[in-house]
């Protein structure tokens, strides 16, 4: 079954969870957090959205993030392998860190912005580890009283609803916060009330779906992809497939790789069959190709290239 695509307006605001593959850890020391900190300050600067709150478990993240013009899944796509290189590169190993698609649900943030980012805070002590969410140093919580000064974290929005006086505000959110200890999980902060994407009433949702704006989904065939990949490198299709790792062909095989994954037309079972290739090698090519084009400018300047060729 295709999967639905993201909802995306700018100013739409979601309850987002990144969770660790096979419920294994996310972080493993305080430096990890610290670094995903940096993270979190890199996209909200590059990408203009706003985190208005936080909280990193042991082995899942939420955030309660709102977007301006770039898509939700640009910026999750760009924090996610950020994070991915360099814990992979602290704990020396490969692979996958986060499993699968992040969650994302998106919230009618009039109703429920409050609500979740005092869900969100309080989630440690759901979950048995503190006492009081003041206990716990990873969350937005200090932050909105006041205690931490967070450049990236968003609080005037959420403390502007409960006073126009910042002291008095602060001190009401402390007092909603703990009117929830001993709050359970609610399911509709994490399935909403529309297929798994929207948390709002009726006109809520008629709405988010009229003005959503989605990107354009990348409509590629294999053939046309391995055309395109072929002819840029000036290389025929039988050596593409022949066995070793020149570079020339080792180099255009992670850029199919890449492509491949990015239309839900093909995949790489297909690709590695036409490629003689096993598919784990080829995905791993492909993300490095990706996470690369994130430091250089010209690795995405070539990326972009195949993209617009290829939707000719």
């Amino acid at each position: 079954m295709a999967r639905k695509s993201r909802i995306h307006f700018p100013g739409a605001v979601y309850h987002v969870i990144l969770r660790g593959n096979a419920g294994q850890p996310v972080f493993f020391d305080d430096l990890d957090r610290f670094r995903f900190y940096h993270f979190l300050q890199y996209v909200v600067e590059k990408f203009g959205c706003r985190v208005h709150g936080f909280c990193l478990m042991t082995n899942h993240i939420h955030l309660v993030l709102q977007t301006g013009n770039i898509p939700l899944s640009q910026i999750m796509q760009n924090l996610s392998l950020r994070y991915t290189k360099w814990i992979n590169h602290a704990q020396s190993r490969t692979g996958h860190v986060f499993q699968g698609r992040y969650k994302a649900l998106l919230l009618d943030a009039d109703a429920y912005l409050m609500e979740i980012v005092r869900y969100i805070h309080l989630n440690p002590v759901r979950a048995g580890m503190v006492p009081l969410p003041e206990a716990y140093p990873w969350s937005g919580h200090h932050g909105y009283l006041g205690k931490e000064v967070l450049p990236w974290l968003t609080t005037d929005l959420v403390l502007s609803m409960l006073s126009p006086n910042i002291q008095k505000a602060r001190q009401t959110y402390a007092s909603f916060v703990a009117d929830g200890i001993g709050e359970t999980r609610r399911n509709e902060f994490h399935s909403g009330t529309c297929e798994g994407r929207i948390l709002g009433d009726d006109n809520f949702t008629e709405e988010a779906l009229t003005k959503t704006k989605q990107p354009r989904v990348a409509d590629y065939n294999l053939d046309d992809v391995l055309m395109v990949v072929c002819r840029r490198y000036e290389i025929t299709l039988e050596k593409l497939k022949a066995p070793g790792k020149a570079r020339p062909c080792s180099e255009a095989r992670a850029f199919a790789a890449l492509l491949v994954c990015e239309s839900p037309r093909i995949c790489l079972t297909e690709l590695g069959r036409i490629l003689n290739r096993d598919i784990a090698p080829l995905g791993r090519a492909g993300r490095r190709m990706l996470e690369g084009a994130l430091e250089e400018a010209e690795l995405k300047a070539q990326i972009e290239a195949f993209r617009l060729e290829l939707s000719k």
